[in-house]
């Protein structure tokens, strides 16, 4: 069970408390100006602290620049989508992914989402 857009809409403290949550994820709004913006990047930070402290996986929504990837990869942030890995695919197209990136070695390591591996068609995906 993850929180989606924690820090957002309805999202709660409370529900990190009270919801049996395996994962945390960063809403794209804090992931588009954590460079440019202080207070979003010390958000981030705090979320992913906060994340591990209670022992949830932390995922980072809308990274679209390899800046975005490298900083959230140094802030221990396990897991991260966006279009800088790649775009929305049809089933067959994701099928063959799958198929291809099931046949390379994966990096080892909780935070193997965040390492380079080749684009499929459309994009890099990790």
């Amino acid at each position: 069970l993850a929180i989606d857009d924690f820090g957002t809409g309805y999202s709660s403290l409370l529900a990190l408390q009270r919801l049996p949550l395996g994962k945390l994820k960063i809403p794209r709004e804090f992931v588009a100006e954590m460079l440019n913006a202080p207070g979003d990047l010390e958000i981030v930070r705090a979320t992913i602290e906060l994340g591990h402290a209670l022992n949830l996986t932390v995922q980072a929504e809308g990274i679209e620049t390899q800046a975005q990837a490298d900083a959230l990869r140094a802030l221990g942030c396990d897991l991260a989508q966006g279009y800088l890995f790649g775009r929305p695919m049809d089933e067959p197209t994701f099928l063959a992914y799958v198929a291809r990136s099931e046949q390379r070695p994966q990096p080892p390591g909780r935070r193997a989402a965040l390492a380079a591996q080749p684009s499929p068609p459309g994009g890099r995906y990790h």
